[in-house]
């Protein structure tokens, strides 16, 4: 695995040592609990901005980005996850509280922020765990790739569900094999980095052919 580091995040944002920590905790519960299965890790680009669209459906799919990830990585988690000890757990782990039914401007700054400061951002761009096809992306997505200008780097999360030995649903059953397959960094805005309505719904349309290609591939190639 990678170790290659990211710039610190300054001026008050997330903490990216935090996001170290997290890193090392992700490594030793997906380890422990899984058989996860790493492939083109390679193809995150070892310094700078980049973000990560992450396919969404298993309740591990965000710490099993941070256990297999080679950089550390902010999320964008949903509020309804900050409660109780999990929410200073998170924040100090450098997650990001994300209110999904408005527009979050302070969700917005911290994600910009981690950008910015030559960070890792992981957004599950359907909004919510689903089917985990790409099939409906929320402009969110979009809007940091062009907003930042950081490349996005396809990630396809595959495990099996539907096996016996399952404790918690939508989990993989425990020790068994989880294929995390990240496809080759691309830029999601047209040049000139225009931010029209129109433009981000281009850039949309763009990522999503992207992002569903790569899992097309990565399903191909892993055979699930």
């Amino acid at each position: 695995m990678s170790t290659a580091t990211t710039a610190p995040v300054t001026g008050g944002g997330p903490s990216s040592k935090g996001a170290a920590v997290g890193r090392g905790i992700g490594i030793g519960l997906m380890y422990g609990l899984w058989k996860p299965r790493v492939l083109g890790s390679w193809r995150v680009p070892s310094a700078g901005p980049v973000i990560l669209a992450v396919n969404h459906a298993h309740n591990l799919d965000g710490p099993m980005l941070m256990g297999t990830a080679p950089r550390p990585v902010h999320f964008l988690i949903k509020k309804e996850a900050f409660i109780g000890p999990l929410d200073p757990f998170l924040r100090g782990i450098g997650q990001l509280k994300v209110d999904r039914e408005v527009t979050d401007r302070t969700a917005i700054t911290d994600a910009l922020a981690v950008l910015r400061g030559g960070g890792v951002l992981g957004i599950f761009p359907e909004g919510t765990r689903g089917e985990g096809d790409f099939a409906s992306l929320r402009a969110g997505l979009a809007y940091f790739a062009v907003r930042s200008g950081a490349p996005i780097v396809p990630v396809a999360v595959l495990g099996s569900t539907d096996r016996p030995g399952r404790l918690v649903k939508a989990l993989p059953a425990l020790r068994s094999r989880v294929d995390v397959v990240f496809g080759d960094p691309f830029q999601a805005g047209a040049p000139g980095g225009r931010r029209t309505r129109r433009a981000l719904d281009e850039a949309t349309e763009r990522i999503q052919q992207r992002l569903t290609a790569h899992l097309e591939n990565a399903r191909r190639f892993t055979g699930r």
